[in-house]
């Protein structure tokens, strides 16, 4: 219709490591009923938790350092190389640590750091986790999570600041819908080329999203703003893939009912 704003990729992260930095992602290969490709492949274990990687189960996200609990995390740069498995770890803007999380002496690399640096937080000796196929995300469904980038230009109008949209941790960012306009499609199937997602769950937001991405300090109350407005702590949507294929940051988005 014309005059309707274009609908469209605006944005693609992955994370790597639960709880650690942001990867911005030109492009991506989405696999059917996967999630993002490494996107929370591994996770730091903060005290025993039981998990087995032989018979990888879903975990809550207290058993592991995460950002709800320790905003300490926001404050450190990141980066990991599929093809080398390297996790590098900038602090203070220099680099600290370096590991290759596929081998025994590279995940015991990244682990000391953690015994040392992040000490008053730890239940228990950090152990950092994997299992193939696993990702350690917030919900045991295999998804894709959806961030409108209209609905936190609407929280940031509530709480009377600007709100960075990478609070939410999000893996696809969307233009174009109007603000809250993910919550009408549930249920419903998006199209971006040729991969189809369905959309099944909306996100509720936990502390995590007080911290801000970049200052890694705790300056807002987004749940409790959001409850005290709308009657909910939602933003976001959680879609499966239903149809795989590559999709590319400014690819459009339509539902699958527009265009029928």
């Amino acid at each position: 219709m014309h005059g309707t704003p274009a609908v469209t990729v605006n944005g693609i992260y992955r994370y790597p490591v639960k709880g650690l930095s942001p990867e911005a992602l030109p492009s991506v290969t989405l696999r059917e009923g996967q999630t993002l490709p490494a996107d929370r492949r591994y996770a730091i274990e903060n005290g025993p938790s039981g998990f087995d990687p032989a018979d990888p189960k879903y975990f809550p996200k207290n058993r592991f350092l995460m950002l709800m609990r320790n905003e300490r995390l926001a404050g450190l740069q990141t980066r990991y190389d599929d093809a080398s498995h390297i996790l590098a770890i900038h602090a203070n803007g220099a680099e600290a640590v370096r590991g290759d999380l596929e081998t025994p002496e590279g995940r015991a690399a990244i682990e000391t750091f953690f015994t040392e640096n992040f000490a008053p937080e730890l239940k228990g000796p950090p152990k950092l986790l994997a299992a193939p196929g696993h990702s350690f995300s917030d919900v045991a469904a295999k998804v894709v999570s959806i961030i409108n980038l209209a609905s936190v230009a609407a929280i940031e109008t509530v709480v009377g600041q600007p709100v960075h949209p990478l609070r939410f941790r999000g893996n696809l960012y969307v233009s174009g819908w109007p603000a809250w306009h993910e919550f009408d499609l549930l249920g419903k199937e998006l199209r971006i080329g040729s991969v189809r997602l369905k959309v099944i769950k909306r996100i509720v937001r936990c502390a995590a999203v007080n911290v801000d991405p970049v200052t890694a300090e705790r300056d807002m109350n987004i749940p409790q703003a959001l409850m005290q407005t709308f009657d909910h702590a939602d933003c976001g949507v959680y879609a499966e893939v239903i149809t795989g294929g590559s999709i590319a940051a400014g690819d459009a988005i339509a539902t699958l009912e527009e265009l029928v």
